[in-house]
C-alpha cells in the first residue's frame, strides 16, 4: 500500500507536465533540435527586449541596443553596446532572469527532463491516465517495478531503471545548479558587507548590494560575463577576495561541470539511489546526458582545462607582468588578476584588465581559447575513441543528408562573419583603421561566436583624425558598429549559442 501511494502521488505530481511533454514530443517530430533551440532563445530575447523597453533606463539606450543586450544576455555572450550603468536595477533583474534561463546547465537540464526516454507501456499508460483507469495504471507500474533487478546487479536494457536514473540525474543537476549559485550569492553578499572598499564602489554607482550579488553570480555561473559596472571587473582589481569567490563559479558552471557532475552522482550513489548511480556511471551504457562523461574523459577534460589555464597564466606573466595594463597592483593581486583573466578567456568574458593594453600575442591566445568549445579535451592516440560516448552516424534521409552537406565548419562561419563585418564597417575601417583593425574585428566575431564577451573596446585617442567631442565608451567595439554590423553580431551570437547542433559541420569538404 505504501508503494501504491508513492506511485499514485508520483503520477499526480507528473500530471501537470504530461501535456507539456506531449507537446514537446509533437514539436520535436516536426522540427529538429537546433531549430527548437533557436525558437527558444529567440522567444526569450524578444520577451526580454519587451521588458527592457518597458522599464526605464538611467540614460537613453535605443531600441536596437536594448534588443542587442537582450540577445547577449539570453545567449550568455555579454557583448555590450551600452554602458552597464545606464541600465536600471529593474532592468538588471530582467537580464538576470534571461541569463538564468539561457545558461547551458539550465537549458540542458530542461532538455534532459523533457526528452527522457520511457518504456512504451509507461508512456502509453501515462497519456491515458484518468480517474477511471488510475487503479489499472498503479497496478501496471507495480508490476514493472517488481521486475526491477536487485541492488547487486541490473539489466542494462531495463527501460524503467533508465527512466528512474534520468529522473535522479535531473534532481542532481537541479540541486547542483541551485546550491552552487546560492552559496555564491551568500559569499559575495558577505564579502560586500565585510569589505568597505568594495561596498563603496556599489554605493558610488547606485547599485544595490543584493542586486549586484545575484547578478554577478548568475552571470559568472552561466559564463555570461555581464557585470553591472561600466568597467566590468576592472574596478574590483584590488579586491582579490571577490575574484577568488568568482573563480569556482566560472569553472563549476562551464568547463568543469561534467567532472563535478560525475563526482556528485558517485557521491550521492554511496548514500542514496545506488542502483541509479551505478547505471549512470556505467561507461558501457549509452550516456543519457551529454555532460555526463566517462571517468577517463572526465579526467582528461580536467587535465585539459588546467593545462590551458597554466599556459595562459605563464604567457601573461611572461609578456605583460610589467606592462601598463597591470600597473599599480601588488604582486599577489596581480597574480590573482592574471589567473582570473585567463580563466575568463574560456567563455566567461569578465575583464579585470583592459584587453586593448595587452600584448598582441596574448590576444591571439585568447582568440584561440574563445574559439574552443567548453568540452574541448586532449585525447591521446589510442584512447581517442571513448566507449559509449561516440554516436554512430544515423540515416537522416535525403533531406537530412542535403542539410549536412550544406553545413560549414566553425572556422568557415567565423570567416564569413568577419568578411561580412568588413563590408558593413568598411567606412569606419577606412577612417579609423586602428580601432577597427582586423585583429579587433576578429576579437569581436570570435568573442560573440564563442559567447564570451571579450572586447578590445574603442579608444578615442587612437583615432587618426582627432575629435574633441569624442568620449571613449566603456562598452565594446560592437557598440560603435553600424546597425547592420550590430545585426551581424546578433546573428553571430545565435550561431555560437547553437553550435552544439552542428559540431560535425564541414565534413562534405575534401581538402586534398
Amino acid at each position: 500500500m505504501e508503494r501504491q501511494r508513492e506511485i499514485s502521488s508520483e503520477v499526480c505530481w507528473n500530471s501537470p507536465f504530461l501535456f507539456l511533454h506531449s507537446l514537446y514530443l509533437t514539436i520535436r517530430k516536426r522540427i529538429n533540435s537546433g531549430f527548437a533551440h533557436l525558437l527558444y532563445f529567440l522567444f526569450l530575447s524578444v520577451i526580454g527586449f519587451g521588458f527592457l523597453r518597458t522599464l526605464k533606463s538611467r540614460n537613453p539606450t535605443g531600441d536596437l541596443n536594448l534588443f542587442f543586450t537582450a540577445v547577449s544576455a539570453t545567449t550568455v555572450s555579454s557583448m555590450s553596446v551600452v554602458n552597464m550603468e545606464d541600465i536600471s536595477n529593474s532592468q538588471l533583474a530582467v537580464m538576470t532572469v534571461l541569463m538564468f534561463l539561457g545558461g547551458e546547465v539550465f537549458t540542458s537540464m530542461v532538455n534532459l527532463y523533457l526528452s527522457k526516454s520511457k518504456s512504451i507501456k509507461t508512456r502509453k499508460s501515462q497519456a491515458k491516465v484518468s480517474a477511471a483507469n488510475l487503479t489499472d495504471q498503479i497496478e501496471l507500474t507495480i508490476v514493472n517495478v517488481s521486475e526491477k533487478p536487485g541492488s547487486d546487479s541490473f539489466d542494462k536494457n531495463n527501460p524503467i531503471l533508465r527512466q528512474d536514473s534520468i529522473k535522479f540525474l535531473v534532481y542532481v543537476i537541479l540541486g547542483y545548479f541551485l546550491m552552487v549559485q546560492v552559496l555564491g550569492v551568500a559569499a559575495v553578499s558577505i564579502y560586500m558587507a565585510a569589505i568597505p572598499s568594495a561596498m563603496n564602489i556599489l554605493k558610488t554607482k547606485g547599485i544595490k548590494s543584493f542586486t549586484f550579488s545575484i547578478f554577478v553570480i548568475v552571470s559568472t555561473f552561466t559564463n555570461c560575463g555581464f557585470i553591472p559596472t561600466n568597467e566590468n571587473m576592472m574596478v574590483f582589481s584590488n579586491n582579490s577576495g571577490l575574484l577568488l569567490i568568482l573563480i569556482p563559479q566560472i569553472l563549476l558552471g562551464n568547463t568543469l561541470f561534467p567532472p563535478c557532475l560525475r563526482f556528485l552522482v558517485w557521491l550521492l550513489g554511496k548514500k542514496v539511489k545506488k542502483q541509479e548511480a551505478e547505471y549512470l556511471l556505467n561507461d558501457e551504457i549509452k550516456p543519457v546526458y551529454s555532460s555526463l562523461l566517462s571517468k577517463l574523459h572526465s579526467q582528461l577534460l580536467m587535465a585539459t582545462v588546467f593545462t590551458f589555464i597554466l599556459i595562459g597564466t605563464i604567457l601573461f606573466c611572461a609578456l605583460d607582468w610589467n606592462s601598463s595594463a597591470v600597473s599599480g597592483l601588488s604582486p599577489y593581486r596581480k597574480f590573482i588578476g592574471i589567473v582570473f583573466q585567463t580563466m575568463n578567456a574560456r567563455h566567461s568574458g569578465e575583464n579585470v584588465f583592459n584587453l586593448a593594453n595587452l600584448a598582441p600575442a596574448l590576444i591571439v591566445f585568447y582568440i584561440v581559447m574563445m574559439y574552443l568549445p567548453p568540452s574541448t579535451t586532449y585525447l591521446p592516440i589510442g584512447v581517442s575513441s571513448i566507449e559509449g560516448e561516440k554516436k554512430l552516424p544515423k540515416d537522416d534521409g535525403k533531406k537530412g543528408i542535403l542539410v549536412k552537406n550544406l553545413m560549414f565548419s566553425h572556422i568557415s562561419y567565423l570567416a564569413i562573419f568577419v568578411v561580412v563585418l568588413s563590408i558593413t564597417e568598411r567606412k569606419s575601417i577606412k577612417e579609423d583603421p586602428i580601432n577597427f583593425s582586423l585583429l579587433n574585428i576578429l576579437v569581436e566575431v570570435v568573442s560573440s561566436y564563442g559567447n564570451v564577451g571579450f572586447t578590445t573596446g574603442y579608444t578615442c585617442e587612437l583615432r587618426l583624425t582627432p575629435d574633441p567631442t569624442c568620449v571613449s565608451p566603456w562598452y565594446g567595439l560592437s557598440g560603435r558598429f553600424s546597425a547592420r554590423g550590430k545585426f551581424v553580431i546578433i546573428v553571430t551570437m545565435f550561431f555560437g549559442r547553437l553550435k552544439r547542433n552542428y559540431m560535425n559541420g564541414g565534413q562534405a569538404w575534401d581538402l586534398m
